[in-house]
């Protein structure tokens, strides 16, 4: 049976409130619209700093659009605690190597289990360095991510670095519908598929195949 992770942060919430402070959170993001409701619900109890870090993305052009709307949304996005961002280095070749023997793999298996690991690996290391109290990701509002692999990963990396994980489920709590709203109101760019070249293939079959299905009719 999976774990309520929405209940566990619910947890972790009512203590950093009873304890009156605010921890500082690294926070992995993946890009602005998935960013918008964690940074709404999460700004009141940490001083925050987003961590862009994606090296799945296929082209330095999509890189450079979603790191440049995440700037965007932190500018115009009313936040409790001020929230920093760091940008993390491009690195496709990570991904690459990451993948390989996998390319033939689904979305949602083993690929993008290796690709949550690869950049909550490189969020843990840096929140470490910096002396965060708290690292996690944006993935997890996904409706397409596994958030029992997620926050599998985060136990692990925490245990390997020293540092708490912030257990959660993004898409719990209205989550992601609330992204949705957030993405509209700001006006954010929203892709219609997760990043890599393996995502953008089964996008554009998906797509052939309704068009194929539409003119049948």
């Amino acid at each position: 049976m999976s774990e309520n992770y929405q209940l566990v942060l619910n947890k972790t919430l009512e203590k950093i409130t009873a304890a009156g402070e605010t921890p500082t959170l690294f926070l992995h993001a993946c890009c602005a619209p998935c960013s918008s409701y964690v940074l709404e619900y999460l700004s009141g109890y940490f001083n925050i700093t987003l961590f862009f870090y994606n090296p799945n993305i296929s082209s330095a052009d999509e890189y450079r659009k979603r790191a440049s709307e995440l700037k965007r949304l932190v500018r115009e996005m009313p936040l409790k605690n001020p929230v920093k961002i760091i940008d993390g280095k491009y690195e496709p070749e990570l991904f690459f190597d990451m993948a390989r023997g996998l390319e033939d793999v689904p979305e949602g298996g083993e690929r993008c289990f290796r690709c949550y690991e690869l950049r909550l690996r490189e969020a843990a290391r840096c929140a470490r360095g910096g002396g965060y109290d708290y690292f996690t990701t944006t993935l997890s509002i996904s409706p397409h991510k596994n958030a029992q692999k997620l926050n599998d990963i985060g136990k692990a990396l925490a245990a390997e670095y020293g540092i708490n994980y912030l257990y959660s489920d993004f898409k719990k709590r209205g989550g992601y519908k609330r992204s949705c709203e957030l993405s509209a109101e700001y006006g954010l760019y929203r892709q219609d598929y997760c990043g890599c070249v393996y995502s953008i293939a089964e996008k554009e079959e998906r797509e052939a195949k309704q068009s194929k299905e539409k003119q049948s009719e």
